[in-house]
Order: structure tokens, then C-alpha cells, then sequence
């Protein structure tokens, strides 16, 4: 009968009680002859976040599918999320921009009138010029929604995005500022900086009037704490992260005055509904999955990726440099099992620190990186590379042949880039240098799938993984409340079991 409580969760349940001493039990209707403890109101999946955040982007559930980069977040999965009423983010980084462009172009198409969906704009030290060539994309698309990931500081084009197009009735765009240190929170909770908003106005990027309105608003009213996720990420535990920007938040709102409410949402380890209704109780007005997302049928991945993936659990993930910071030291977290992806390329960021040049290199570590890691000898690999950027971007062709170090850096990351593209492709030959990006919520959804409808690949898609995902964190949400009124309920209370869901549920 308790668990019946449990999974009614849509229904008032009353909490009586037999006679006095007795534990507390559950029932639904007229119970004229028990002692009422309490009675607790329907619940749905669709409360369980901040209610502004579902107004503020016309969606019914406050959950977003994250951007998992080089398109792994097809189009298909911000297509199914939009048309089920959520939000998705396409995975914009790490594509050229005729790729992005042709991506948002298939969205606008496939979803005519709807702005509840997004792109991804990752922060790009190394490519200043993509990344405003992006925002020049986001802005002439009429993009609605925009996440911004891996800024540590703000720059001209991610400050545009969001001000360009301002007016007093609202933004021409959405910015979701995807963070994971206060320092960084801070400056999207706070309004962009006066003398990045001069430089715009200068250069004709955006008017005085949006300038102005600008001064007075934070620059994104939804900031996404990103704690111990699958690549670019500071490992930090949500429940330490996730107060302390949310009471950075109060404090700015305060010394700003802002009129509109501003949602920090989570990220990060959430890969089962204990995990998910731990961070709405938490305070999280949204909540944002990604790694998990990679085990859907509309994931941008091989089979033979996902297989890696199906098979992880909680410790089998490691932290490796990141092909777009690799210069920085800036690392990611991936898969470890069946891979050794995270090794090597550790050793070569490795050699990178310890030699000024390919030239340098002992022969005997150049031997073993030549033919276990590159397989190709390292002039062979700078002509590959050099192709590449030479259609990319030239001018980094340029500073590699004046600068050897960069030139070794530039042979180092292709193995990074490549080996993204590799686990999305399923090339054969290369399964063990596949980069899955990857975190610890892989091996509790894994746990919490298996033996249940969406182990089963042909049915994994990104709306019942979502559905499940909120079905649940309401199952666990309802079993607390009958806990804090002194009902004993079991643990299989707390662990609800996937199963086929409709948007009807």
C-alpha cells in the first residue's frame, strides 16, 4: 500500500493513522474512522523546477538534453525534445561552420514556429575568429536559445550574443551560461562588462539602446552549474557547487536590483531519478543530462561507441587534455574502459611539456608515439594537420611554421580531434583510441536501466530517457515527503524502475 503511495504520486495521498502509537500508514479518499495526519497534494514531473523556466522558454518539463559536441546532439534529439515540449541544445562544438549552418538551418525547418530549442556556443581560446563567425550564425539565424560552455573569462562574441537584438519587452535570444566556478558565475550574473559593450558599439556590433539595457541586466538569466560531468570539467559534487552559486545569485540579484528572476539550473552526475530529484531538492530550477543522452537511438554515435558506453560503470571514466585547449593544460573527462584514449594522450601532453619541438623529441619516445598512438611518422601527421587548418583556419598554419612548439601542438591535437571523430564514425581500426566524453552518471544509469525497456537500444531515445528520468525523480520526490511524515517507506520506494512512457503520463 506504501508503495502504491509512492507511485500514485498524481493523486492526494493521505497520511492516518489506526490508533495512537501506531506507525503512520497511506490512503487515498474518505478514511472517517483514522486519526489525519496530513494530506499531501497531487505532484507531477512538470513542478518538480522553477515554473518561470518553463514559461520563460515555452516548454511543459524544466529538463534539458545538454550539447554533447562534433554533433554527437544531433538535430533529431533537439527535434524530438522541442516537439515533446522540452529544450535541447544542438552540439555545435568542435564543427566547422558550414556544418552549424546547415544543422540550424535543418531545425528551423523541422520546427517552424517553436523557439524551444538551441545551439552550442563553446568557448574557443585558440579560435577567436570561429567563435565570432558563430555568433555572426546565431545572430542572422535568429537562434532562440544559446548555451554557452568553457568560458573562464567573457569575450566580445559570447557578451554580443546575448545583447544583440536587447529590448525592454526581452531578448532577441536566450544565453544558458554553462559554469562551474563562482568566478565565472559571476560575470554572467552580473551585467556585461561597460568597456566590452563600448568596444561593440564601436564597431557597430550593437546599438546604444542595447548597450544601455545591457548595463542593467545580468547577462544570462539562466546559468547552468556544470558539476562532475563527461568532458570539460572541474569534478566538482553538486550539492557543494550548486548553494554557493545559488546564493551568489541572491546576493547579485540584490546589488543589481534585477526585475526578472534568474534560474541556475544542474549538470552534472545526473544519470538516474535519485540523482535528478536530488538537485530539484536542492534548489535546481532546471536540470541539463548529456553524457547519458549518448546511449539514445538519435545520438550523434557509432554502435560500437554506445556498446563502450552500455557496458561502463560508476569509477571506469578518467580525465585526459582537451583537444580545443590542449595548450592550456584545460582537461576532460571520458571513458576509460575499452579505450586508451585518457593514456594516451596524457603522454602526449606529456612530451608537449617537456620538449620545444617535434625535432627534440628522444628517439625511442618518437618511435613509440609514431606507431602506438599516431600510427604515422610525425612529418607525415604535420601534412595531414597542416591540410586541415589550411581549410580551417590559415593563419594557424602560419604560426606553426614560425613556431615550432606550436607545430608539435597542432600534430598533438589532430590524435585528440581525430579520436572524437573516430568513436562517432565507428572506425574500426581504432576502437581503443575512441574519445567517449564521459562522467560517473553513465555507470548509474547503466545500473538503473538494466533488465528494463531501456536497455534495449531500439528503444533508448532521448524523450524516454527524459520522461523516465522525471517520472522518477517524482516517484523519489513523493517517497521523501511520506518518509518526513513518519511513514516507513521501503527502499524500492526510492528506486523506481524504468518503463515505456507517453507524453500522456
Amino acid at each position: 500500500m506504501i508503495l502504491d503511495g509512492v507511485r500514485r504520486f498524481r493523486e492526494p495521498v493521505h497520511i492516518v493513522r489506526d490508533r495512537p502509537g501506531q506507525e503512520p500508514g497511506i490512503g487515498f479518499g474518505d478514511h472517517p474512522h483514522a486519526e489525519m495526519l496530513g494530506t499531501l497534494p497531487p505532484l507531477y514531473p512538470e513542478w518538480l523546477g522553477e515554473r518561470s523556466f518553463n514559461q520563460t522558454h515555452n516548454v511543459r518539463f524544466p529538463y534539458v538534453a545538454g550539447e554533447m559536441a562534433n554533433g554527437i546532439a544531433t538535430v533529431a534529439s533537439v527535434v524530438a525534445m522541442a516537439r515533446a515540449r522540452m529544450l535541447g541544445f544542438f552540439g555545435a562544438a568542435g564543427l566547422a561552420l558550414p556544418a552549424i549552418e546547415r544543422a540550424v538551418t535543418e531545425l528551423r525547418a523541422a520546427l517552424p514556429g517553436r523557439d524551444n530549442w538551441g545551439v552550442n556556443l563553446i568557448h574557443s581560446p585558440s579560435e577567436p575568429g570561429h567563435e565570432e563567425h558563430l555568433v555572426d550564425l546565431l545572430i542572422r539565424a535568429a537562434v532562440p536559445k544559446v548555451s554557452a560552455s568553457a568560458f573562464l573569462e567573457l569575450t566580445p562574441a559570447v557578451v554580443r550574443c546575448a545583447v544583440a537584438g536587447l529590448r525592454p519587452e526581452g531578448r532577441a535570444r536566450q544565453l544558458f551560461a554553462k559554469v562551474s566556478r563562482p568566478e565565472v558565475a559571476a560575470r554572467f550574473l552580473s551585467p556585461a562588462p561597460p568597456e566590452i559593450l563600448r568596444r561593440l558599439v564601436e564597431r557597430g556590433q550593437i546599438t546604444r539602446d542595447e548597450a544601455d539595457l545591457a548595463a542593467r541586466m545580468p547577462l544570462a538569466e539562466d546559468v547552468t552549474v556544470e558539476a562532475d560531468s563527461g568532458g570539460h570539467t572541474d569534478n566538482r559534487p553538486l550539492a557543494v557547487v550548486l548553494p554557493v552559486i545559488m546564493a551568489l545569485r541572491d546576493e547579485l540579484t540584490r546589488r543589481y536590483g534585477y526585475a526578472r528572476p534568474i534560474r541556475v539550473g544542474a549538470a552534472g552526475g545526473l544519470g538516474d531519478p535519485a540523482g535528478v530529484a536530488a538537485a530539484f531538492a536542492a534548489g535546481a530550477a532546471y536540470v541539463v543530462t548529456g553524457t547519458i543522452n549518448q546511449l539514445a537511438r538519435e545520438a550523434g554515435l557509432s554502435d560500437a561507441a554506445k556498446d563502450l558506453l552500455a557496458r561502463a560503470d560508476l569509477a571506469d571514466v578518467a580525465m585526459a587534455p582537451a583537444a580545443d585547449m590542449f595548450e592550456y593544460g584545460i582537461k576532460v573527462q571520458v571513458l576509460r574502459r575499452g579505450t586508451m584514449f585518457a593514456a594516451r594522450a596524457g603522454q602526449l601532453y606529456e612530451t608537449y611539456l617537456a620538449y620545444g619541438s617535434l625535432d627534440e623529441v628522444p628517439d625511442a619516445t618518437r618511435e613509440r608515439i609514431e606507431k602506438d598512438v599516431l600510427r604515422g611518422t610525425f612529418e607525415d601527421c604535420w601534412q595531414q594537420t597542416r591540410q586541415f587548418w589550411l581549410g580551417r583556419d590559415p593563419r594557424e598554419v602560419d604560426r606553426a611554421e614560425r613556431d615550432p612548439r606550436h607545430r608539435m601542438a597542432l600534430v598533438f591535437r589532430s590524435y585528440l580531434g581525430l579520436s572524437s571523430q573516430w568513436a562517432i564514425t565507428g572506425e574500426p581500426t581504432r576502437v581503443t583510441d575512441y574519445q567517449i566524453w564521459c562522467g560517473p552518471a553513465i555507470g548509474a544509469f547503466n545500473r538503473w536501466t538494466a533488465g528494463s525497456p531501456l536497455a534495449q537500444p531500439a528503444r533508448r531515445t532521448v524523450v524516454q530517457i527524459a520522461l523516465n528520468l522525471l517520472e522518477g525523480a517524482a516517484m523519489v520526490t513523493r517517497a521523501h515527503q511520506l518518509r518526513s511524515y513518519g511513514v516507513p517507506v521501503p527502499g524500492e520506494g526510492f528506486a523506481p524502475r524504468p518503463r515505456l512512457l507517453s507524453l500522456g503520463a
